[in-house]
């Protein structure tokens, strides 16, 4: 497959903060510019857990594979578990991706779908995303076991991440309202 026009996927988890999709962005730019490929999009999706298999920026990616809105041969991402954390996923889009003809290249890993030595190697890192986001989630009910053990007083505080002043971030807010619009079907 000749790929000629291009579409860039970043995430970072948390919107406001320290947390840059440029610097993501900037290295795939670089790349299309020294392969001669040119970026049709750029698909960002900025407060966005990578467990989450439905985020806005994705979401219309994957139309746009399945529909054809756009005109592109391969999606780049940075590293590929900027795009997916469980291998379900990953195989799920890989599978879309190819019964439309599009590649997936991730930059650092050097993976590239459209050769079939790319697509073992996705598979085996995508095992390996999927244990990462595992061993984290241990962690996590571990940590909340240990803080709910008799004797140990949190002093009155909540678990889990603080609300800001200003609310609930974006992402729960459209998490809240994917959930209550499912609940209307």
């Amino acid at each position: 497959m000749e790929i000629r026009d291009v579409v860039l996927y970043a995430r970072v988890s948390k919107a406001n903060c320290h947390q840059d999709p440029e610097l993501q962005l900037q290295p795939l730019r670089l790349m299309c510019q020294m392969k001669g490929w040119r970026i049709i999009h750029e698909y960002v999706d900025r407060g966005w857990s990578g467990a989450k298999e439905s985020r806005p920026r994705l979401d219309e990616l994957m139309l746009d594979v399945t529909k054809g809105r756009r005109d592109f041969q391969a999606v780049l991402v940075w590293k590929f578990d900027r795009f997916a954390r469980s291998v379900q996923h990953l195989l799920k889009a890989l599978s879309t991706f190819d019964e439309n003809k599009v590649a997936f290249i991730s930059h650092t890993e050097s993976v590239d779908t459209s050769t079939p030595m790319g697509r073992l190697v996705f598979t085996i890192l995508g095992a390996v995303a999927e244990m990462e986001r595992s061993l984290i989630q241990e962690r996590v009910k571990a940590g909340v076991r240990n803080a709910d053990r008799p004797g140990f007083s949190r002093k009155g505080n909540k678990l889990g991440r603080p609300v800001g002043p200003a609310g609930p971030n974006p992402s729960t807010l459209w998490r809240r309202a994917q959930r209550a619009l499912a609940a209307t079907k």
